[in-house]
């Protein structure tokens, strides 16, 4: 009972202190496991966010696209419509971030869930720090790029068949427009803005994730290969990152 007090005391301490740095953005929890959500709930919420929750895909996708939210955390496996076809909806309305949640651990399921548009990928168990950690730089570079954009000073970067307009974040090989999640679109726009620069993981996960030692850096090589994959598609022999062996990656023409 006494370290229940102190954890509330605690709790509701910490609230009002990230109030005044947070404009109380709102996060949408889909969760269908209830012990899991409320942890997520409460330690968000703790962080200044405001926080509603959805147990199911299906309303879970209804409250999303009907709501006003500035990240989205999306659990795996739901009951009704499973967490990926959420997402893919979600994706088609709106480019908001979307962190994934799931007690998988296979590469299989991450390369998934980030190709039908997912930001990033939190495996359970996580730390509830690590948690807020995410949520609060995604949102963060969100910002930012929002703002960028608003302004006329991002360029527009063409080489060998390949166009990335800055300010509409739309990308074209020979003239068919890619489908890019806002992460991809950040990782090709960075890689191509400093041709034949080599990046290691560490380095690209900190620039477009914007937090270094959270999480795991193979996002990257998702990200990378999900790029790689959409620009063939269009163009069997294009390819414009190239890995450096126990480097990182470099973009060249």
């Amino acid at each position: 009972q006494t370290q229940k007090t102190d954890f509330l005391s605690l709790y509701h301490c910490q609230k009002r202190k990230n109030r005044r740095k947070i404009k109380m953005k709102k996060i949408l929890i889909i969760e269908d496991d209830a012990n899991i959500c409320t942890l997520e709930k409460d330690y968000l919420e703790a962080n200044g966010f405001e926080v509603s929750t959805a147990a199911d895909g299906n309303n879970g996708l209804e409250t999303a696209l009907s709501g006003n939210f500035d990240l989205i955390l999306l659990d795996i496996m739901l009951p009704g419509m499973d967490g990926m076809e959420v997402c893919k909806a979600i994706r088609k309305k709106k480019d908001i971030p979307i962190l994934m949640v799931s007690a998988k651990k296979e590469d299989l399921d991450k390369i998934t869930g980030l190709g039908y548009g997912a930001d990033d990928y939190i495996v359970k168990p996580f730390s509830p720090k690590e948690l807020v950690a995410r949520v609060i730089a995604h949102i963060s570079r969100y910002e930012r790029l929002t703002a960028k954009n608003e302004n006329s000073d991002a360029k527009t970067i063409e080489t060998d068949g390949l166009k990335l307009d800055g300010r509409a974040r739309r990308a074209f090989v020979n003239g068919k427009e890619l489908t890019l999640t806002n992460k991809e679109f950040d990782l090709l726009y960075f890689l191509a803005s400093s041709p034949d620069t080599v990046y290691s993981k560490e380095e690209l996960f900190s620039k477009i994730w914007n937090y270094d030692s959270i999480g795991e850096t193979s996002t990257i090589t998702v990200h990378v290969n999900r790029i790689r994959d959409k620009i063939k598609e269009v163009d069997p022999s294009m390819d414009f990152i190239h890995t450096v062996w126990g480097k990182g990656y470099r973009f060249s023409k």
